[in-house]
């Protein structure tokens, strides 16, 4: 894959989602799911992983911002609306998926599995918006 030099991810988002990144947050935002999960299991590996990323969060933020593809869909944007809207779909609506968007709005983030699987893929959806908007 290209290595791409844009800011797609922010060092300042990536700390306010570390304050809850006992629970992984933070890792899911740099792309790193399974150690999101390893974390929101073992509560940041008993808080030991979670103080220690307080210095891993800057390089987290370059490798993010070398991964993936900057676009008209912010990814920032998209992590906020995913994580205080995405019962709802906002999240969804906003990358243009607006049929998985309504059934979001109607099942609750389909019954919450659907949740799990955009924090696990969340980065990757907004890559391919961003890349079908640079080629389209």
């Amino acid at each position: 894959m290209l290595e791409h030099t844009d800011d797609t991810h922010s060092t300042v988002m990536g700390y306010l989602l570390w304050i809850f990144g006992f629970l992984g947050a933070h890792r899911f935002y740099y792309g790193k799911p399974v150690t999101g999960t390893l974390w929101f299991l073992t509560l940041g590996l008993l808080f030991v992983g979670w103080i220690i990323d307080v210095f891993l969060i800057p390089s987290m933020d370059r490798q993010a911002d070398r991964r993936f593809v900057s676009g008209p869909k912010d990814y920032n944007l998209t992590w906020i609306l995913l994580t205080f809207l995405g019962l709802f779909g906002v999240h969804r609506f906003y990358l243009g998926k607006w049929i998985t968007g309504l059934i979001w709005l109607l099942t609750g983030g389909f019954f919450l599995i659907g949740y799990l699987y955009d924090y696990w893929t969340l980065n990757e959806q907004i890559d391919a918006v961003n890349m079908h908007a640079d080629h389209g």
